[in-house]
């Protein structure tokens, strides 16, 4: 597709809860103030739709991806003649006892252009905080994904993806990448240690624009994400962020086009990267 030269978009925070209903009324909400805003596309974080409170919930409420959830984000799309990236909707996976963690792209007139399943699963012991393993309800996902767009050539991701750069590297060189999407429910620990200086990296590393929709606040007792949704330029400058971490809202910025181009022209990394030949070949 063409694109201008600039276009706005917007990433939302929210602090979802286990009620679909309430997360997509307040979804409906911020679409809304993105209109309002001028923005065309808007980025919403991991588990917009749902976060349990307790174990076995994501998995009770899994549906596929024609089910009733995901119609209604595909209506609230198309009647607000919006493009709307959900990251980490809960798919039904290929059996009862796992689900894929979805990254949804659906476009202006409610259609779903594209979707990326999370490719690496959350199985960590958080210094100083809790025990997660994604993997015991979660099926990894296997292709990386990158899609046209009139904003660009999105690439998709989820959450901690973040801290794998192969990934970014294959989205930019190899697939072209623009735009790196990166919706998140990081932990507060993890993300008052790397959220940031992490995705200042991708877009510095990869001279692309990285939209961060966050997960922010306390979703019941025992789980709390960092928030502090970010937009940042491929000079790894911060263009938007809401001034509170764990606000409900959104914020707006442009991807310039141009800046893109002339971030990458004077200094054409895409040059003197080596070949992964060269590196296979230092390495014996």
């Amino acid at each position: 597709m063409a694109a201008v030269n600039s276009v706005r978009i917007a990433a939302a925070q929210m602090t979802s809860i286990n009620d679909l209903a309430a997360n997509y009324a307040t979804c409906s909400r911020l679409v809304k103030e993105a209109a309002s805003a001028g923005a065309k596309l808007l980025c919403f974080p991991e588990n917009f739709s749902f976060v349990g409170a307790k174990d076995g919930e994501s998995l009770k409420i899994a549906e596929p991806l024609d089910g009733p959830v995901m119609k209604g984000y595909c209506a609230l799309a198309k009647e607000s003649s919006m493009w709307l990236s959900l990251g980490g909707f809960q798919e039904r996976g290929s059996d009862d006892a796992h689900l894929c963690n979805t990254h949804v792209l659906i476009d202006d007139a409610g259609n779903i252009r594209s979707t990326y399943r999370k490719m690496h699963l959350f199985d960590v012991d958080v210094p100083g905080g809790a025990v997660y393993k994604e993997s015991s309800f979660t099926e990894a996902g296997k292709e990386i994904i990158a899609i046209d767009s009139p904003f660009g050539i999105l690439g998709l991701t989820v959450c901690y993806d973040l801290r794998f750069p192969e990934v970014y590297q294959q989205l930019r060189f190899h697939h072209g990448a623009q735009v790196l999407l990166v919706p998140a429910a990081f932990t507060k620990v993890t993300g008052e240690a790397h959220w940031e200086v992490l995705l200042r990296a991708r877009a510095i590393e990869t001279q692309c624009y990285v939209i961060a929709a966050a997960q922010g606040g306390k979703h019941s007792e025992k789980r709390e994400s960092f928030g502090d949704t970010l937009i940042i330029d491929p000079w790894g400058s911060v263009i938007g962020r809401l001034p509170d971490k764990v606000s409900t809202g959104i914020t707006v910025a442009d991807i310039d086009f141009s800046l893109i181009e002339s971030v990458r022209r004077k200094m054409p990394i895409s040059q003197h990267r080596k070949p992964i030949e060269f590196w296979k070949q230092v390495s014996k």
